[in-house]
């Protein structure tokens, strides 16, 4: 409490964090009330704009591997699973101010380990930049290479391939050396994380809608109805047009639907929370779609890898 009421800027350290799959909240983000800020990571969420990668070394849960997702801001430690820990990977690196520097050995990085700061360094290994040019006889950019590892992350036939693996480890990343194969899997990629940061532009036209009668907007208890193919918050008012693939779609060990919904449980739905939770719905919706278009072409890479 001191250290608080010492603050001059204690307005300044209220910020955005992902709690779960599609779920920010706002959090007073300073080590007085924060045990493990995780600082020398999250600060390159904080500096400017950036985005991330979070992920799993392993999940103890059995469950079928679905743990990839992007974000903006920084993540509470369970965002993809109640068992096992994420791990949270920026694609920039911005200079660490001398007050919260660390040291290298502590700084999460994607592939380089020993990289120095810069004012704004992608965290990608310079030698796979090299290799990825040599191969597409051009240079990626560090968004190119973070949507093709997004993409391959969502092909139903990598999760399955590579299933024994994926719950021991990292993630693997299988680079094409096919810059045409690497540019298609890349924009599935780049579609998916705007639909997963809820920015892109197929939400506007949601697939769900919020119906029945009365005024009670108050969660009560969340219900499925495959034939009608609604959600009920209580016995008046439901959510519409939600197909049984997208009541169930996992992302992490999380059941991205009811758990929104539940962890509100007791709670009034604004219209905002009804938007946005409309706007879930149609970004899991387009996200199944193109689970399967990525298959067919994520097949073809695996026929040119490229051995880094």
């Amino acid at each position: 409490r001191k250290q608080v009421q010492s603050l001059d800027n204690y307005e300044d350290h209220f910020e955005e964090i992902l709690y779960r799959p599609f779920d920010k909240r706002y959090i007073f983000y300073h080590s007085s009330l924060i045990e493990r800020t995780r600082q020398e990571v999250m600060c390159h969420m904080l500096e400017k704009e950036n985005l991330g990668l979070i992920t799993h070394k392993r999940e103890e849960l059995d469950i079928p591997w679905s743990h990839a997702l992007i974000t903006s801001c920084i993540t509470e430690h369970g965002a993809l699973s109640t068992k096992t820990t994420n791990y949270h990977f920026p694609l920039y690196l911005y200079q660490v101010k001398e007050n919260t520097r660390r040291s290298s050995a502590t700084i999460m990085m994607v592939f380089d380990e020993q990289a120095k700061y810069y004012v704004c360094k992608p965290n990608i290994d310079a030698m796979l930049y090299e290799e990825l040019h040599k191969a597409f006889k051009k240079k990626p950019t560090p968004e190119d290479i973070l949507y093709y590892i997004y993409g391959i992350f969502y092909s139903n036939t990598y999760r399955e391939k590579y299933a024994v693996f994926l719950k021991i480890d990292f993630p693997r990343v299988p680079f094409t050396s096919d810059y045409e194969l690497f540019k298609q899997i890349g924009k599935f990629g780049k579609q998916l994380a705007e639909l997963h940061l809820l920015k892109s532009e197929r939400l506007n036209k949601s697939i769900a809608r919020f119906q029945g009668a009365g005024e009670n907007d108050r969660i009560e208890k969340v219900q499925y109805n495959e034939t009608d193919q609604r959600i009920y918050i209580n016995q008046e008012k439901y959510f519409e047009g939600i197909p049984p693939a997208v009541w169930n779609y996992h992302i992490g060990g999380y059941q991205v639907c009811n758990k929104w919904l539940k962890d509100r449980k007791g709670r009034l739905l604004s219209l905002a929370e009804i938007e946005v939770y409309c706007k879930i719905i149609t970004a899991i919706h387009f996200t199944i779609k193109i689970h399967k278009e990525i298959d067919p072409i994520y097949e073809n890479a695996e026929n040119s890898i490229l051995i880094v």
